[in-house]
């Protein structure tokens, strides 16, 4: 009896296993994603910039990855809001700064700082990571959350009209925002590929929609969001000229079809809950890994199951015989596993 409506999984000529190197760009859901590998020590990469929605950004970010840009002074700004916290500009004046931290448009806030150089240099040492990566990338997964979009406006700007992929707070008026057609988000993810491309030619490329709904746009404008999405992905799919390496992998589906019940989500019925993140996972394990692979997982899993296991005295000899007996089948596993890296010292 199949009490839920199962998601057909693509067929695929692309497996992974511990030997290839995983890229990430995308929403808060490809970071939940990467992190469901990197737990399990498969090497790992996610997003440079931090977390970006729309693939207008993305393709902005990969763009400047794949061109080797240098960021400079005109690629930040000083937040200049008059109503920032007292620890803020404080923080800002102890810095050498007139008030508030420092942003860049195509960036996330973890990347801003309390001056000019400090947050100039995270940018550059962010490209230069993203760009050592990627050149040896295997698969990248770009998981897209929205077809809206945010422009700066043009007026007292010289950057107006640019797409913005984070706002850092500042004043609704500076920014134009609209939901992008299927043509102008096809055309980003083409970029994309292309761009992936220049850096790593035998690159896969792994397409995906957020399952998380936008709900301050509220349900309809959302699917239409989400159906321009895959729209795009669909027309580069299967129109590109790389149509080979790129693939589409139904994330959004399963948890819309297999997923359906409100206790597969978080308190604010709106991100998933771990449980959820977890299956999905399990549903690419399914898609892109052998059954040795899967095998190997499970190895992995046991091991580190072990290895998190509560130590009471770090002095006892219990305790020195354990981590010894630790090391031991680290060793083993590594010399079992080809490309696994494990690290017992913590």
């Amino acid at each position: 009896m199949e009490l839920f409506t199962p998601v057909e999984l693509p067929e695929t000529g692309l497996k992974i296993d511990y030997t290839k190197k995983l890229a990430f760009f995308g929403s808060c859901f490809a970071d939940n994603i990467s992190a469901q590998f990197a737990q399990r020590k498969f090497c790992t990469f996610a997003n440079p910039f931090g977390t970006v929605y729309n693939p207008l950004s993305i393709a902005r970010q990969i763009r400047a990855i794949a061109e080797g840009k240098v960021f400079g002074e005109a690629d930040v700004f000083q937040d200049g809001r008059e109503s920032l916290g007292a620890s803020e500009a404080e923080a800002g004046k102890a810095g050498g700064e007139a008030c508030g931290l420092w942003h860049c448009w195509d960036a996330h806030g973890s990347l801003s700082a309390h001056t000019r150089g400090e947050c100039i240099c995270k940018l550059n040492t962010a490209a230069a990571k993203a760009r050592d990566f990627l050149q040896k990338a295997d698969v990248v997964f770009v998981t897209l959350g929205t077809a809206f979009v945010y422009f700066l406006n043009a007026s007292g700007s010289t950057a107006g009209g640019r797409v913005v992929a984070n706002c850092h707070r500042q004043d609704p008026k500076l920014f134009t925002r609209r939901m992008v057609s299927v043509d102008e988000a096809t055309e980003a993810l083409a970029h994309v590929v292309s761009d992936l491309h220049r850096l790593s030619p035998a690159a896969k490329i792994v397409f995906t929609v957020s399952p998380l709904r936008h709900m301050a746009d509220g349900a309809h404008q959302n699917s239409l969001s989400k159906a321009t999405l895959m729209l795009a992905i669909e027309k580069v799919a299967k129109c590109g000229a790389d149509i080979a390496a790129t693939t589409y992998f139904p994330s959004y589906e399963i948890v819309m079809d297999e997923l359906r019940d409100y206790r597969f989500y978080d308190s604010d019925m709106v991100h998933l809950s771990e449980t959820a993140e977890e299956y999905i996972f399990e549903r690419m394990v399914d898609t892109y890994c052998s059954e040795t692979t899967k095998a190997n997982i499970a190895k992995v899993e046991k091991f580190l199951k072990m290895a998190n296991h509560r130590i009471v005295d770090s002095a006892s000899p219990a305790t020195a015989e354990f981590q010894k007996k630790l090391a031991a089948q680290a060793a083993s596993l590594e010399k079992l596993i080809p490309g696994l890296v494990l690290n017992t010292k913590n």
